[in-house]
């Protein structure tokens, strides 16, 4: 084959450092939300939604075929720290939290996960962002680190969002 053809979509999740609601005021979440997707289609990752919460972002994207996931998130957080900081002197203490989560995503899911993705604001009322990722992890619990989900008790979070599904 002449040519190298990828679509892996993508559904990336990471917190504020120490999940802090660096993101509570909704302008601001509204455009770092922008600005990630922005980062997102530069480095040509096709980008469905960008939203979150106020100490959290999720977004889905097709992964470029150009660039590694880590690479990619590297990148937004990186830039989008040192762009909050220089629009918002409120937010100079602003940083990501170590780690992400990301979740290949099938093409018959797209519209599910952007639903679940747009409703964030009404999921988080009944949801903590520590019970919706280790919904999302599931079985893959050894793979888990405090960077990622930033609780030092993992079982804690598994049991917990295993208590919630059962229900």
């Amino acid at each position: 084959m002449a040519q190298s053809l990828s679509r892996i979509w993508t559904h990336l999740i990471f917190s504020t450092k120490d999940r802090l609601p660096f993101l509570s005021e909704q302008q601001i979440r509204r455009d770092m939300h922008a600005y990630l997707a922005t980062v997102l289609r530069r480095h040509d990752c096709e980008t469905v939604i960008v939203d979150g919460h106020h100490d959290h972002v999720h977004a889905l994207f097709a992964l470029s075929r150009k660039w590694a996931i880590s690479t990619v998130v590297k990148e937004i957080k990186r830039t989008s720290s040192s762009w909050i900081k220089d629009i918002s002197p409120a937010h100079r203490k602003f940083h990501w939290q170590n780690g992400y989560a990301a979740f290949s995503v099938s093409q018959s899911h797209l519209e599910r996960v952007s639903c679940y993705i747009n409703d964030q604001e009404r999921h988080h009322k009944r949801m903590t962002l520590k019970m919706s990722i280790g919904t999302f992890c599931g079985n893959i619990r050894s793979n888990m680190t405090n960077d990622t989900c930033g609780t030092d008790n993992m079982d804690e979070l598994f049991q917990s969002s295993f208590t919630l599904l059962s229900k």
